[in-house]
């Protein structure tokens, strides 16, 4: 039998909830502690791709974000003058019926919130922002702004994202972030509803379109639209007119016009950061950073949820087996270690092909790169890289793919429901 212990997890995003979730389910007392008076999701649109998807089914949770979900069949880009230059379909896998998932992040996060909230052994506490922590012979204390330090807890668990007060190191703050909206998916609407749809120029300028199902009480489905920008031009296009920002955006992309007349407000769009940085030791005494909190990346792979997704269920997989709590938190972050240090790679070497100011770059992008990825083995290593698969993440952690056919049904019915109740 499995000792319990007394556990604190720091940040109640996908990483904080599915590792509470899955710690408590192992007889563990698991205190999460967010900043938020009311915690909540942050953000519009994520993909849920092959890899995370494997945690939640194991979870038991697919079928339910699947009723909240798009399904996503393939990513396509286009540059500017009309020529395709990403063609990334699941079925280049083979792995019959494969697919991703565009998802809101408050569908996402209220199927976890709700099964954390359900499970016994969870302790929600909010309005509590941690800015350190003490370790002691008996355990870690957590420090929060104007409240008494916490009691000791045998681990802490630090899901609190990349803006951790953990690691002083510099953050890796990326120049480029992006406009995010979530807009209303109307009847006529020129998207094919199962694609990441993106339009390039160059790699200075992106807009994407991604499916993201529909939320619980929402009128419809949805779709998530964003736009690259620098941070240093957002202060610029706070004060550019809103309707000079959209005939931009339609420069690019005409099609976008029915989609941008339904944001009237500026304070639709949220501006969001991200930042490429490793944390260069996510275990000491008692502790251990998952998720964003241990490494982070650009989302031009989609990867982030996914990867803290894996990052969960390897710990709760190593406080099973180990021996020693560190022993526990050493197999923990053994088996995640060469699937992070890869995507970590191949996000910094892909990025500036998609967002940055060079020109040589989205040249090579779409001359070599595309043409190339359109063979064999080129083609299935892409989806390798897309799926969230490539480095062979599920085997170590004795996951397995889901049952793709039993999904597809799921999402079948769930859509002929919406359509009787429409």
């Amino acid at each position: 039998m499995m000792q319990p212990l007394d556990i604190a997890v720091i940040g109640c995003g996908p990483a904080g909830l599915a590792a509470a979730l899955l710690l408590a389910r192992q007889g563990h007392d698991v205190h999460i502690f967010d900043q938020f008076l009311a915690p909540g999701p942050v953000g519009s649109g994520l993909m849920i791709q092959p890899s995370g998807l494997a945690v939640l089914d194991a979870l038991g949770l697919a079928g339910e974000i699947l009723r909240r979900a798009a399904r996503i069949d393939a990513l396509e880009g286009i540059e500017e003058r009309g020529r395709c230059v990403l063609d990334a379909p699941y079925a280049a896998l083979g792995l019959p019926g494969a697919f991703g998932i565009g998802i809101h992040r408050a569908s996402l996060f209220g199927v976890l919130l709700e099964a954390a909230s359900a499970q016994a052994g969870i302790t929600l506490h909010a309005d509590h922002a941690v800015t350190g922590s003490l370790c002691e012979p008996a355990g870690r204390r957590l420090i929060f702004a104007g409240r008494e330090a916490s009691s000791r807890f045998d681990l802490v668990v630090d899901a609190s994202g990349w803006r951790t007060h953990f690691d002083p190191a510099p953050k890796g703050i990326l120049p480029f972030g992006a406009l995010w909206a979530s807009l209303p998916l109307e009847p006529g609407d020129p998207f094919a509803g199962n694609l990441l749809e993106q339009r390039y120029r160059r790699a200075s300028q992106m807009a994407g379109v991604l499916p993201i199902g529909q939320r619980a009480g929402a009128a419809g489905p949805e779709v998530a639209f964003f736009w690259s920008l620098k941070a240093e031009d957002y202060p610029v296009w706070a004060e550019t007119p809103l309707d000079d920002w959209k005939a931009e955006v339609l420069r690019l992309w005409p099609a976008l016009e029915g989609l941008l007349a339904r944001i009237g407000d500026r304070s639709q769009l949220t501006f969001a950061r991200y930042a490429h940085r490793t944390h260069p030791a996510p275990v000491i005494e008692r502790m251990i950073a998952i998720g964003d909190a241990w490494h982070s990346a650009s989302p031009q792979l989609g990867q982030g949820a996914n990867m803290a997704l894996l990052d969960a269920w390897s710990l709760a997989r190593g406080l099973a087996e180990g021996r020693t709590l560190g022993e526990k938190l050493r197999l923990a972050t053994s088996w995640r270690r060469d699937h992070v240090w890869l995507y970590q790679i191949v996000t910094r070497a892909f990025t500036p092909l998609y967002q940055s100011e060079s020109r040589m770059l989205p040249s090579l992008r779409d001359r070599l790169l595309a043409p190339l990825s359109r063979h064999w083995p080129a083609r299935g290593i892409q989806a390798q890289l897309m799926s969230g698969l490539f480095g062979f993440p599920l085997g170590p952690l004795g996951l397995a793919l889901p049952d793709y056919e039993a999904l597809s049904a799921s999402l079948t019915s769930a859509a002929a429901s919406g359509e009787s109740h429409s």
